[in-house]
């Protein structure tokens, strides 16, 4: 079957007079947002390291990166060769690549695999020092290897969304030889680039992997990013040739207007990003460990103010999954209208917040004050200038606490902050990556510190459904008690663009996530 794939791919490309188009060379460069806390993806929780180093590294598995909507059916193998399941489907085995070695030569084995995972999912506790993602994977009960090119993952239940966990772009590899210490400042990968530098506010290189195992690969000598904080300098720059595509989540509605006036040629795609704006509660500080404060909070949100403001209207009111069609797990509208905050009348719902806030003392007169938490980049502080806004009117007076990236995400871990806007990217259309990420107890993605241990059961009995009608029916049933728990009420779904110029060329952009397309082994540039 994939071959038969891999042939149909072939004879389309043929057809359409681009199969052997490719040219050798050049440097790919383009603008990023802010500085990235360190390079190194595993101990980190931002597109901002995901986007930059994922060409560094391979996974076992990962989605095809020229299919724009991944899910079970578009994983491939990478480094991994093949894998198979045990008849119970509590042990996954992986057949791994020969040959294949690190950016220092040392050869990739099955230790590899093993050493990443058991520091990931805390079964070798204090090699990193955080694991962002380890409620990934807390079913896993231990990784065994069987020589230096096999090794299976043994679960403790059956999880068949397990794979697609593996083949996310927040999963690569590591390696067992090299420290944790070494990853956050010189990292070494299998990828087809080679970590070069990185200039703290400046800028970060990655060249071309001369023994890449894939042969013929990559076609870039190297990428190039060059940090700009102002988003408006990072357009013009991008419409004067200086880069040669935007920053992959940059552009904006109203900014992708204007980007096709000044440069007509330039190509554009607008895509859900499956990322959603949300508001953080810390649940243990006062006043917010009002369970009735927080139901207030909830119902001040107009949800289409703030999508017709920042989106022109183009994004998507949703809970915490992301809605269809580009989602498979998100609630139709009837359903959604009917969860707390929700409800299309905003005058009542405001109202009825009035009425809470009344019977707690406060009023026009005597407004509870506080600080709106969020990160200085333009995507969580326009967002938070609009909250700031609509909690006045149920008499919530709040200063903006806008913090540079790598303060934010340190303040956010210890629950440094009262009430915050956020931005929350799911990895996976998945409910799996979401609940247990963003909801379990523990969790170091748990912003709220949220911790339903009968929830989390739900959590385990929707992960083992393979029948796709009820896993859905499970999944809304947790999305309304989220709601009604105000745990982190999402605003909206966030939709971007990202340009490029017409010479760079095989380009792909994800339209239901944007951590896992980066890999760019087989993008060029097809410049005179």
């Amino acid at each position: 079957m994939r071959r038969t794939i891999a042939c149909l791919a072939v004879a389309i490309a043929l057809a359409s007079g681009q199969a052997w188009a490719q040219k050798r060379g050049g440097v790919l460069t383009i603008p990023h947002i802010d500085t990235p806390p360190s390079p190194s993806i595993q101990e980190e929780a931002t597109a901002s390291v995901v986007i930059p180093f994922m060409p560094m590294f391979n996974n076992l598995v990962l989605f095809d990166q020229h299919i724009p909507q991944h899910s079970l059916e578009t994983i491939r193998p990478e480094l991994a060769s093949a894998w198979t399941w045990s008849q119970d489907r509590t042990a996954l085995t992986f057949t791994l690549r020969q040959g294949v070695k690190w950016h220092d030569g040392q050869p990739f084995t099955a230790a590899d695999v093993k050493c990443t995972w058991d520091m990931v999912s805390g079964l070798a506790p204090g090699k990193m020092r955080k694991s962002p993602r380890q409620t990934w994977f807390a079913n896993l009960k231990e990784i065994t290897v069987n020589g230096d090119y096999e090794a299976t993952f043994h679960l403790k239940r059956p999880q068949p969304s397990f794979i697609a966990l593996l083949a996310s772009g927040w999963s690569p590899v590591y390696p067992c030889h090299v420290s944790s210490a070494t990853m956050r400042t010189k990292p070494i990968g299998t990828g087809p680039f080679r970590f070069v530098e990185y200039r703290l506010n400046e800028s970060m290189r990655l060249e071309r992997n001369p023994d890449y195992w894939k042969k013929g690969l990559p076609y870039l000598d190297a990428i190039e990013y060059r940090i700009v904080p102002n988003r408006a300098t990072r357009m013009l720059g991008f419409v004067a040739g200086t880069f040669d595509m935007t920053y992959p989540t940059d552009v904006s509605v109203p900014l992708l207007r204007d980007i096709k006036n000044q440069d007509p040629e330039a190509h554009c795609e607008l895509r859900r990003t499956n990322v959603n704006t949300n508001l953080i509660i810390n649940r243990d500080a006062p006043p917010f460990d009002n369970p009735d404060i927080r139901r207030a909070l909830a119902l001040a949100i107009d949800r289409k103010a703030f999508n017709d403001i920042i989106n022109e209207g183009q994004g998507r009111i949703g809970g915490s999954m992301l809605p269809p069609p580009e989602g498979v797990w998100g609630m139709p509208d009837e359903i959604l209208h009917t969860l707390t905050g929700y409800n299309p009348d905003v005058a009542k719902n405001r109202e009825e917040a009035r009425t809470i806030m009344r019977r707690l003392g406060y009023g026009p007169d005597k407004m509870l004050k506080t600080k709106i938490f969020t990160r200085n980049i333009n995507t969580f502080r326009d967002p938070a200038l609009i909250m700031n806004d609509q909690l006045k009117e149920v008499f919530i007076d709040a200063d903006l606490d806008v913090v540079d990236t790598p303060q934010y995400y340190n303040r956010v871990f210890k629950k440094d902050y009262a009430i915050g806007v956020n931005l929350t990217g799911s990895s996976l259309d998945d409910p799996d990556q979401n609940f247990y990420e963003n909801y379990a107890c523990g969790s170091l993605r748990n912003y709220t510190n949220y911790c339903n241990p009968a929830l989390e059961a739900a959590f385990d009995r929707q992960s083992m459904e393979t029948d796709v009608a009820r896993r859905k029916a499970m999944v809304w049933d947790i999305e309304r008690k989220l709601a009604d728990d105000v745990v982190r009420p999402v605003i909206y779904h966030d939709v971007a663009a990202a340009c490029w110029h017409p010479y760079v060329k095989n380009m792909t952009i994800m339209v239901n996530s944007i951590y896992n397309g980066w890999r760019w082994e087989d993008v060029w540039l097809d410049k005179q």
